[in-house]
């Protein structure tokens, strides 16, 4: 019996700093939202069977709303083409957004390693820029969201 082949992807999501959050609340990452911008992507590039092909194994895994990184898994055979929509995700919600692949890999622990590395520098650069001004529960939702990567499974 042959196992599903999967691909997963670490993403960086870049929110555009020039916009202007003064009348807008400012846009959550979350699973939801990611999960829902990519399928929308797949919708309008590759039509409904497109969209149909690519959901067998599409799965948002991990979201971190602190550094802005996420991991995706998605079928070998189609990941080709889920890549290129999230490439073309302009928006979620009402919050101009890009893609960023830090990482492609073929297996979940060679995925966490890359997660674990990237989220641990980006909080590390992130506690510089904001210094002294940095609360304990943001702290502690980081440590809760490390741990997560580390439990990640299939």
């Amino acid at each position: 019996m042959v196992g599903f082949k999967n691909r997963y992807m670490v993403m960086e999501v870049l929110l555009d700093p020039n916009k202007e959050i003064s009348g807008d609340d400012p846009i959550v990452v979350t699973q939801f939202n990611i999960s829902k911008a990519i399928k929308d992507s797949i919708l309008v590039n590759f039509g409904e069977c497109g969209l149909a092909s690519s959901l067998g194994c599409f799965q948002v895994k991990y979201v971190n709303p602190i550094t802005k990184l996420c991991v995706i898994r998605v079928s070998r055979d189609e990941y080709q083409k889920i890549w290129t929509s999230i490439s073309m995700v302009r928006r979620i919600g009402n919050c101009p957004v890009l893609f960023n692949l830090l990482d492609l890999s073929g297996n979940i622990k060679a995925c966490k390693t890359a997660a674990l590395k990237c989220d641990e520098l980006k909080f590390e650069q992130n506690k510089l820029i904001v210094g002294a001004r940095l609360l304990a529960d943001v702290t502690q939702h980081m440590q809760n969201c490390l741990e997560k990567i580390r439990i990640l499974e299939h």
